[in-house]
C-alpha cells in the first residue's frame, strides 16, 4: 500500500532484497571477507549474532559472491537435526542417495567430496544455521566430520551460525574439543545511531526514493525502539511508512514513529 504512495519502484524493508542492493558497512564487509577466507582454505568458522542482527543475511551475501568461484554452498537449518539425518542432509544436496547408517553415510559424504574437489574441481561450503539449538551429540558430530587423513585435513569448510548462546555452548569444557578446532570467530554487532540512518536511506534507495521521508527525528526514534537491531529496524519502518500512506504524511516525524511503536510494536 505505501508503495504507491511514496513511488517506491520495490520494498524498502521486506527479506527478499536483493543481494546487490543489501546494505554493507565495514563490519559486514569484514565478516563476508572472513568467511570468504575460511571457504578458500577449507577453514572452521563460527558466525555469531543476536536475533535479528542479519546473520542469514550476510550468508546470502557470502553465497552469491563464492557461487561463481567454484564453491557450492549446503545449507542446513534444523533444530531437531540427528547426525544420521545430518548426513542425510548433505548427501541429498550434493545430489545423492545416502546411506542408512550413519557411518556409512559418512564414508560416503567423505568419498564424495573427494571426487567432487578432484573430478569437478568443486568445493563444498557447509553452513549450519540456528547451530544454537544444536544437541550436543550433533556439536560432537560436526567434530568428526572435520576429521578426515588421521585430522590432518579437513574435507570441507564449515560456517556455524547461531546466536549469542552458541558461544555459551562452546565455552562448556565438554566441547573444548570442539572449540579448538575453530579457526574464525565472527560476531554481527547492533548499528550504532548514524548506522540506522544509514541503513534507513540504503534501504530507501533501493526502493527508489532520493528523498529523507524520515526525520531527523524519526530516526532516533527508530533506534531508541530497535537498539540498532536490523529486524527490529524494518519492523520500525515499515509501520511507520504504513502509517505515514494512510494518513497521507509525506514526512515521518517522531511523533508518527512513537505513535505506531506504541500502539502496534510495544
Amino acid at each position: 500500500m505505501f508503495d504507491a504512495f511514496y513511488n517506491f519502484h520495490a520494498t524498502p524493508f521486506g527479506r527478499d532484497i536483493a543481494v546487490a542492493s543489501l546494505y554493507r558497512d565495514n563490519d559486514r564487509n569484514e565478516i563476508v571477507e572472513r568467511l570468504k577466507h575460511a571457504a578458500y582454505r577449507q577453514l572452521f568458522a563460527v558466525l555469531t549474532g543476536e536475533s535479528g542482527s542479519g546473520k542469514t543475511t550476510l550468508l546470502r551475501r557470502f553465497n552469491d559472491e563464492v557461487a561463481s568461484s567454484g564453491f557450492m554452498t549446503i545449507y542446513i537449518s534444523d533444530s531437531k537435526l540427528t547426525p544420521r539425518h545430518f548426513y542425510k542432509g548433505i548427501l541429498e544436496q550434493l545430489g545423492f542417495e545416502a546411506k542408512y547408517f550413519r557411518g556409512d553415510a559418512k564414508s560416503q559424504l567423505h568419498k564424495e567430496v573427494e571426487i567432487m574437489k578432484a573430478v569437478h574441481n568443486i568445493s563444498p561450503v557447509l553452513i549450519v544455521d540456528e547451530a544454537h539449538l544444536l544437541a550436543r551429540d550433533m556439536l560432537e558430530e560436526v567434530r568428526f566430520l572435520l576429521n578426515l587423513k588421521m585430522d590432518s585435513q579437513s574435507p570441507m569448510a564449515l560456517i556455524l551460525a547461531g546466536q549469542s548462546e552458541l558461544w555459551d555452548k562452546l565455552r562448556l569444557q565438554s566441547h573444548a574439543a570442539i572449540r579448538q578446532r575453530i579457526d574464525i570467530q565472527c560476531h554481527t554487532a547492533k548499528l550504532d545511531l548514524a548506522a540506522t540512518a544509514a541503513y534507513i536511506k540504503s534501504h530507501l534507495a533501493f526502493a527508489g526514493c532520493d528523498n529523507d521521508i524520515f526525520s531527523d527525528a524519526a530516526v532516533d526514534e527508530i533506534f531508541k525502539f530497535s537498539g540498532g537491531v536490523l529486524r527490529l529496524i524494518n519492523k520500525a519502518a515499515t509501520a511507520s511508512l504504513l502509517y505515514g500512506a494512510q494518513n497521507h504524511k509525506n514526512i515521518i516525524d517522531d511523533r508518527m514513529v512513537k505513535l505506531v511503536v506504541d500502539s502496534e510494536l510495544a
